[in-house]
């Protein structure tokens, strides 16, 4: 099994910044793909940006210019630099990674279990 760690959300004003770190650990073979979602109760789940093992990221127009993904392969961490905050943001982020475990020849979808981040006007 793969265990996803989240760290980093809070409450923040309006421009603000925070940092969201999502750690992966287990019986990791390979990580291919690693993302971060948010959703507001009773509205779909959105990607906010992705990120694949040769660190080609892609970020949604909504956040584009303000966010930012990264990974460190080391640590098999991902992370999601949040910049010039604003209250449409708040929302609970989730990592979600697709992983291969040691042993196996499939890849398999792990999520973790969510922080909320609160950005006050």
């Amino acid at each position: 099994q793969v265990q996803l760690v989240e760290s980093g959300g809070g409450l923040v004003q309006a421009g603000g910044s925070l940092r969201l770190s999502c750690a992966a650990s287990g019986r990791i073979s390979s990580i291919n793909y690693m993302a971060w979602y948010r959703q507001v109760p009773g509205k779909q789940r959105e990607l906010v940006a992705s990120i694949t093992s040769g660190s080609s990221a892609n970020v949604a127009d909504s956040v584009k210019g303000r966010f930012t993904i990264s990974r460190d392969n080391a640590k098999n961490t991902v992370y999601l630099q949040m910049n010039s905050l604003k209250p449409e943001d708040t929302a609970v982020y989730s990592c979600n990674v697709v992983a291969n475990e040691l042993g196996s020849f499939s890849a398999h979808s792990y999520w973790g279990q969510g922080t909320q981040v609160t950005v006050s006007s």
